[in-house]
């Protein structure tokens, strides 16, 4: 860990297994995670967060998260100095650039003691410029919601109806709806869109082929998938699987 009485700067790289799960933790420093490999998931900050390669996610010292990794994943993190000006105080997602990434690797392969003045310089300054609309969920309070969305992520393709959720759950549909309303803020119709995009994200970074994830997540046309992709990303599956390769150095 760095140093918490002055500006500095640690790495860390570690290679998990995929269904690795890291339980509910915190640390002293700030910290940027980032995968090389693979896709995680991190539940922090009220919200469920989606990382495929080319984002990063930061997280402020003595913020909870636990993890969840997608596949086999190389992570690499950065810890960072209470001690450092001007840092975000919120729980946020950072795009990845290949100057970025570079950085990241660098520290986690521990480098020379001396660089990492200037490698804390250029990384404050991605952070600070490299914001992004965040692939997240808020994470539901209520058991049942939680239980529904855990679900959308388990097997996004399943058809079941909101009428069918509400049997299920235990709720009146009117019930179920104002529920997810004021749980996710969001609609169910939109729920399911938003999760289905989210663990589309996760395999197309894997490689798998557009049209063959369009139909894996439950849309009944690979047109349908690439204008609900647009609304959610504001990219098309290819244009975001394109510069997330490019950040990832693949």
């Amino acid at each position: 860990m760095p140093d918490p009485t002055r500006r500095d700067v640690s790495g860390f790289a570690l290679t998990y297994g995929s269904g690795t799960a890291i339980d509910a933790h915190a640390h002293p420093a700030h910290q940027l995670i980032h995968a090389i490999s693979g896709a995680m998931r991190v539940v922090s900050g009220g919200g469920l967060w989606f990382l495929p390669l080319g984002r990063a996610l930061w997280i402020p010292a003595g913020v909870e998260h636990a993890i969840r990794c997608d596949g086999e994943v190389g992570m690499r993190t950065a810890y960072l100095s209470p001690a450092c000006p001007g840092v975000p105080v919120d729980v946020r997602m950072v795009s990845v650039s290949p100057l970025l990434r570079e950085v990241l690797v660098r520290l986690a392969e521990g480098g020379e003691a001396g660089l990492r003045p200037a490698l804390l310089a250029v990384l404050l300054h991605e952070i600070a410029e490299a914001g992004l609309p965040p692939l997240r969920l808020p994470y539901p309070a209520d058991p049942r919601v939680a239980d529904l969305l855990a679900h959308l992520h388990t097997d996004p393709a399943d058809p079941m109806t909101l009428a069918q959720w509400a049997k299920r759950l235990g709720f009146s549909e009117r019930s179920l709806i104002r529920a997810v309303r004021v749980q996710t803020g969001m609609t169910f119709r939109e729920l399911r869109r938003h999760s289905r995009i989210l663990v589309a994200i996760e395999r197309l970074c894997e490689g798998r082929p557009v049209t063959a994830v369009a139909y894996d997540v439950g849309f009944e046309t690979p047109s349908a998938f690439a204008h609900a992709f647009r609304t959610v990303t504001g990219k098309t599956p290819r244009q975001f699987v394109a510069e997330a390769r490019a950040a990832s150095g693949r």
